[in-house]
């Protein structure tokens, strides 16, 4: 089983940057691929990025790409979001989750949220304008 925690969220000014990490417990993180999703108030949740489980492979959203950076620590069980030059449409609740274990890297799974079986409770992301 894994679980997850994010953190780093919070109220920053358009065109700033926050870093987002997610902390995950469980012997079988090293094994996961790991994304990133966000949710803002009465849409539905959108994939923003990904990363497989050796960290070689990264996949963007093209709302974020050149803007946000996916990385992880296996040594640290620790997936992480740095966002650049944020704007207000930015603004959501960020949540890490856990592909399916086994899951092959394509790029149609990686942007569904129920090839996803484990997620964190998610953090806050404000950018103001």
């Amino acid at each position: 089983q894994v679980q997850l925690v994010e953190s780093g969220g919070g109220l920053v000014q358009a065109g700033g940057s926050l870093r987002l990490s997610c902390a995950a417990s469980g012997r079988t993180f090293s094994n996961r691929i790991m994304g990133w999703f966000r949710q803002a108030p009465g849409k539905e949740r959108d994939f923003v990025a990904a990363i497989s489980w050796s960290g070689g492979n990264t996949y963007y959203a093209d709302s974020v790409k050149g803007r946000f950076t996916i990385s992880r620590d296996n040594a640290k069980n620790t997936v992480y979001l740095q966002m650049n030059s944020l704007k207000p449409e930015d603004t959501a609740v960020y949540y890490c989750a856990a592909l399916k274990y086994g899951s092959s890297w394509s790029r149609l799974a990686l942007g569904q949220t129920d090839e996803y079986d484990y997620w964190g409770q998610g953090t806050q992301v404000t950018v103001s304008s």
